[in-house]
């Protein structure tokens, strides 16, 4: 008997449901062309901020590829890409001062592989050569076109020698 009378309310609420809907093709008449399921007006953003570099992936860096202090950053007219690093080991890290290997950043986010631009005078715009511990070095991305924007994740590659996931500032 409950039985019943729970059927009896559930069919009760989908024909009030269905008499209040109307024919579907009105409905669409009235509010213009369906949309796509889960299409928005605005793009979706993230609700997750972007992380610094944990600690045992700083740890593994200066271990096993003698450098630390590692950060990309955006210039002040965002058309470069700086990449910092201090050296710990010279003679592990020797392949990121090696003028014959060709440095990208690669854009996780978008998938845009970024070059180091080649001045007709000064020629690339990274410091190769010898590399000493303590010491700060850089190269410099060209992003032309804001490609890569503040927060996205990028990898460095320069041959073998792959940073991964680091967050533009």
């Amino acid at each position: 008997m409950l039985l019943a009378k729970h059927v009896l309310s559930v069919l009760a609420g989908a024909c009030v449901v269905a008499a209040n809907a109307g024919p579907v093709g009105a409905q669409q008449a009235a509010t213009g062309p369906a949309q796509k399921p889960g299409a928005s007006a605005s793009p979706r953003v993230s609700p997750y901020t972007p992380v610094k570099v944990p600690q045992h992936a700083k740890s593994y860096y200066q271990a096993m590829r003698g450098i630390e202090g590692l950060s990309v950053r955006r210039t002040a007219s965002g058309n470069l890409l700086r990449f910092s690093y201090r050296v710990t080991d010279p003679e592990v890290a020797k392949l990121l001062g090696d003028k014959n290997t060709m440095p990208y950043l690669y854009g996780q986010a978008n998938h845009v592989v970024l070059e180091v631009p080649v001045m007709e005078n000064i020629g690339q715009l990274r410091q190769t050569g010898t590399l000493q511990t303590g010491q700060e070095y850089w190269m410099v991305f060209s992003n032309k076109g804001d490609l890569i924007k503040a927060g996205d994740r990028v990898n460095v590659m320069i041959g073998a020698f792959h940073i991964d996931g680091l967050v533009v500032e």
